[in-house]
């Protein structure tokens, strides 16, 4: 088949990838501008665009894709099938319109739950066991369209968003190998979602890092590994940001006291009152430093028992 491949992040380069190996010719690569990264700001060009001048492709890179000389370009190619993984912008009419086998999206959540930009996220901080992907034809609405294949991939009680991105990132690519021949000799039986069970995942806020210690150890817990290794969770501690990037739930409580409390510092990180159970902050970063083991940092932090993070508008 001729395919457009349009895609973003590292997520979406097994994809690119497994067509090739497959046989099929890229005609175009579509993916996002180059965009400011790090401290320093360095214009950064996005993962898909690296591997697809890594294998020759052409790549067009379009602001916004509906008002841009894209939309003649892919209509000019005349391509089978446009193939997208985490392009990171909504498909127009005119797009749907242009390949004669349709548009199919390889999305990492098992639809209808899970719709939009942060299903991988948002699957673990909602303390989810078990997410996969799905790959659908893409229709005009938000990850609406009818469901072509699935595959289920558990979520352990250790993953991050990062591990289970490398996780769906694999099962994603092997379910678009087997289910692009399908497509190509027009045997696909495809389910329309039940629009009554979906759910949505936004793309993560500033807010939804913020720490909320009425929550419980095991909701905090499941929030800062959905947010890691990108952004963390964060509180405040002395009027800034104090980060937590790695923490775990312990089992006892102490009723009574306000969520946020700081119980003890021990050999192990800081044990901090929730509203259910305790739980222990076991690596941080306080503002202006970097993320470090808490114990480390308790050698010469002064935090003393009692304190209580949180609060505060930073």
């Amino acid at each position: 088949m001729r395919i457009v491949f349009m895609g973003t992040p590292e997520f979406a380069v097994p994809s690119l990838a497994a067509i090739l190996e497959e046989g099929h010719t890229v005609e175009l690569v579509v993916t996002q501008p180059d965009r400011p990264k790090g401290r320093k700001k360095t214009l950064t060009p996005p993962p898909v665009k690296d591997a697809a001048l890594l294998r020759g492709l052409p790549v067009a890179q379009p602001e916004r894709l509906r008002k841009s000389d894209t939309v003649d370009q892919i209509a000019a190619i005349k391509p089978d099938l446009i193939v997208t993984a985490a392009y990171g912008q909504i498909l127009p009419k005119a797009v749907l319109e242009i390949p004669r086998l349709g548009c199919i999206n390889v999305h990492g959540s098992l639809l209808p739950k899970y719709r939009g930009g942060a299903p991988i996220q948002r699957s673990i901080i909602n303390g989810e066991t078990v997410t996969g992907v799905t790959i659908m034809y893409m229709a005009e609405g938000l990850d609406t369209g009818d469901m072509i294949s699935v595959v289920e991939v558990p979520i352990s009680d250790e993953d991050t968003s990062g591990t289970l991105f490398e996780k769906l990132t694999i099962a994603g690519a092997q379910l678009l190998r087997e289910t692009l021949p399908s497509i190509e000799v027009g045997t696909v039986q495809a389910v329309p979602q039940n629009n009554d069970e979906a759910t949505y995942s936004p793309n993560l806020t500033r807010e939804d890092e913020r720490i909320d210690w009425n929550r419980s150890a095991r909701e905090i817990y499941n929030q800062v590994r959905g947010l890691s290794p990108m952004a963390g969770g964060f509180t405040i501690w002395n009027g800034e940001p104090f980060k937590v990037w790695g923490c775990k739930p312990v089992s006892q409580s102490s009723a009574g006291l306000e969520p946020g409390t700081v119980l003890e510092t021990t050999d192990a990180g800081i044990v901090v009152q929730t509203g259910e159970d305790t739980l222990l902050l076991t690596v941080i970063q306080p503002a202006g430093k970097k993320a470090m083991n808490a114990v480390e940092w308790l050698k010469g932090a002064r935090l003393e028992t009692g304190t209580v993070f949180g609060g505060g508008e930073a």
